[in-house]
């Protein structure tokens, strides 16, 4: 049984399809599956902190993802952070592609680097998403699992401080296409690349009965 989410992001979540993810994709995807499985196996809790260079885009989409489909998926003792080597502020076209895909979002403030509420249940605690840096006192500290989102990230972190693995799972930046026709597609089409592949690794986690 899947735990039940808002009504579109399902229509979002039954769009999606696990066989367009390259086998080489899978490859990079599977130690994280196998931490995953082994902290349910063991019954611990997981966290999960997603990093990109500017936490402005990629990894705010993961950190929603990834809280959205461990709770459809009933893994539960699971929660997600992100981070960046410096902190900028969630970019304004990541909040309107999650919103087109079913997300509830209240923006909270107004300044520089706004915070923003974004919900995907009616009785789940929402996530808060803004930009700061990886070591924010608003991000664990220790027995974390670092996932690099973006290679500069990757290449840039050689060590993230707590952490006890980092995974590379990385993905090309919308930023690309700011100011142009297709940001709208491709911001879109980032977001579902990423909520495919999340899709795709807790559907493979098999939960202790």
């Amino acid at each position: 049984m899947h735990a039940m989410v808002f009504e579109k992001i399902q229509k979002t979540i039954n769009s999606l399809d696990t066989k367009s993810i390259p086998e080489r994709r899978k490859k990079i995807l599977q130690p994280l599956i196998d931490f995953l499985q082994s902290k349910v196996n063991a019954g611990q809790k997981i966290r999960l902190n997603f990093i990109c260079t500017h936490n402005s885009r990629r990894s705010h989409l993961s950190q929603v993802w990834a809280q959205t489909m461990a709770y459809y998926f009933n893994v539960n003792n699971l929660s997600c952070y992100s981070g960046g080597t410096e902190a900028t502020a969630l970019f304004p076209m990541v909040v309107t592609t999650l919103k087109q895909s079913g997300f509830e979002i209240l923006k909270l403030s107004e300044d520089n680097n706004p915070i923003y509420c974004i919900k995907y249940a009616d009785n789940e605690h929402p996530i808060m998403g803004f930009s700061k840096e990886l070591d924010s006192e608003f991000n664990p500290k220790a027995a974390f699992a670092a996932i690099m989102t973006c290679s500069q990230a990757d290449e840039g972190c050689p060590f993230v401080a707590g952490a006890e693995v980092r995974f590379p799972v990385t993905y090309e930046d919308p930023k690309a296409f700011d100011n142009t026709e297709q940001q709208a597609e491709k911001y879109h089409e980032r977001s579902l690349q990423i909520a495919t592949e999340l899709f795709y690794v807790f559907s493979l986690i098999q939960l202790n009965e």
